[in-house]
């Protein structure tokens, strides 16, 4: 898929959900936010702080909340998507059977953008350890270069890396994303650097 830098690129590339998308998108425009391109996905800003997101996937789309663990008066709607993962980010989901209702919307909207008036916010805890796979400190005692190049990587690349041999199941699927990964570090890239936009 070629790189999307437009919403309207965005939106034509999930053509089962195009309609619903084009629903989300007026709705959000008609609040006091910017609309832009943030990871290859639409993103509203409030004086330059992230908001809210859409987000198409194959069986569903979702409005993304950046900071909607913070809501106190509308949250029936939230999910924590990546439970154990996400301390502020809650999404809205919807499916085929979905009816978005604009007026139960914008009371979300609404809340998410007094919150961050106020300066409300959940900041990551970017002070959790990071436990880096053995799988990984054996290629470290064989390859100096590797070490090193892992060394030098920023705490976010380093954590990422680790988490992507760690949740792997099967010892073969280690093995290969490790394989996979090894290039990328030694370059001083990250795991998610392609998705991310500069």
């Amino acid at each position: 898929m070629a790189k999307i830098t437009t919403v309207d690129q965005y939106i034509n590339a999930h053509t089962a959900w195009t309609v619903q998308l084009k629903l989300l998108r007026k709705l959000l425009n008609s609040f006091p936010l910017t609309e832009t391109i943030k990871w290859g996905a639409p993103v509203y800003t409030l004086e330059g702080k992230n908001l809210i997101g859409i987000g198409a996937f194959k069986n569903h789309y979702a409005l993304w909340l950046f900071q909607g663990a913070l809501l106190k008066n509308n949250t029936e709607l939230l999910v924590n998507a990546q439970e154990g993962k996400t301390s502020a980010l809650r999404q809205i989901r919807f499916d085929k059977d979905s009816v978005i209702q604009p007026e139960v919307l914008s009371k979300y909207i609404s809340e998410s953008i007094e919150l961050s008036k106020e300066g409300k916010i959940i900041k990551p805890n970017l002070k959790k350890a990071i436990i880096i796979p053995s799988e990984l400190t054996d290629h470290f005692e064989k390859d100096k270069d590797l070490r090193k190049a892992f060394s030098g990587l920023s705490t976010g690349k380093q954590r990422e890396y680790s988490e992507y041999i760690i949740q792997a199941k099967r010892e073969e699927t280690k093995r290969k994303r490790i394989e996979k990964i090894i290039p990328m570090i030694k370059i001083g890239a990250g795991l998610n650097d392609k998705y991310k936009n500069y």
